[in-house]
């Protein structure tokens, strides 16, 4: 019993208010356990779920009725006679991110759209709605950009709107065209898979991750090709995003204060602590030992 209690971790979304009633929540378990996370959301609100990475499942009625959601799955809830609370059990290795309108904002975004989408219809706005769909690649790219963010906090809110609004323009757009992106390249969804190929490499030799030459030949892409879709898809260039990620890494390992700041160094691909501690500033603007000592006092 003990042991699968430490499987089992309580956590919350990483929420973003964009705008009065529009909530944007994310969720990464990089974990090896599951994330239980729970949200309160009343009978106003629409709800849209879409798992990027792994699997989830929404528990309703304290359990007793269970809604999977699998990865690269899209899944709409509306239910205006009751509410519909998140509690979630997210599998390790899972990504979400979810939409929550309340159906006021939502219905001014639609106004004029309102017969064409079927749950605003006038026989159904007042109906429950739940529907599941694919995640298009064009969608997968928008929702790993809100995932992926690298801003300046002031420009969140700002980016985060965009993208929603963006990612609901690709979930409605049930087109032929709907899955073709903007970039000619990944209207192959094979090299969009290659692309996020590359991306699980980097991070599985982050100590010593192949050069960009290597990193193409392996994922079969041209070089040009992988530079081009790696930037589509992630917002940032191979190594600017991993570097990134070691950093966030090397925080977290930091936080949990099981190694020290030459281990954690090595960890993250630092053969040398003086380059770590450089790197760590660059991006933190403080150095590993000070941000130890901010987090633990």
């Amino acid at each position: 019993m003990t042991d699968h209690l430490k499987n089992v971790a309580q956590r919350t979304f990483n929420e973003t208010k964009v705008a009065d009633g529009f909530i944007i929540l994310t969720h990464q378990n990089d974990s090896n356990g599951i994330d239980i996370v729970q949200r309160d959301i009343d009978s106003k609100f629409i709800q849209f779920h879409f798992c990027l990475k792994g699997s989830s499942m929404f528990m309703f009625n304290n359990g007793s009725y269970v809604l999977n959601i699998k990865e690269e799955t899209a899944l709409l809830l509306y239910n205006p006679q009751r509410d519909l609370p998140i509690h979630m059990k997210v599998q390790p290795k899972s990504w979400l991110v979810s939409l929550v309108f309340s159906i006021q904002k939502f219905h001014s975004l639609f106004s004029q759209e309102a017969n064409y989408i079927t749950f605003l219809s006038g026989d159904n706005k007042d109906k429950k709605y739940y529907k599941d769909s694919v995640i298009t690649p064009s969608m997968a790219i928008v929702l790993n950009q809100l995932i992926n963010y690298n801003l300046n906090g002031s420009l969140k809110n700002l980016y985060f709107k965009a993208k929603a609004y963006e990612l609901l323009s690709l979930y409605f757009n049930r087109s032929e065209d709907a899955n073709i992106e903007q970039c000619p390249f990944l209207a192959d969804e094979t090299n969009v898979l290659k692309i996020k190929k590359a991306k699980d490499i980097i991070i599985a030799r982050m100590a010593e991750p192949p050069s960009l030459q290597e990193l193409a030949d392996e994922i079969q892409l041209s070089l040009k090709k992988l530079k081009e879709g790696f930037k589509e898809i992630y917002g940032d260039s191979v190594f600017s995003f991993l570097f990134d990620y070691k950093m966030e890494v090397a925080r977290k390992l930091l936080e949990s204060g099981e190694n020290n700041v030459n281990e954690v160094g090595l960890k993250v691909g630092y053969s040398t602590s003086s380059h770590f501690i450089a790197a760590f500033k660059k991006k933190y603007g403080t150095t590993p030992k000070k941000y130890i000592m901010s987090v633990s006092s």
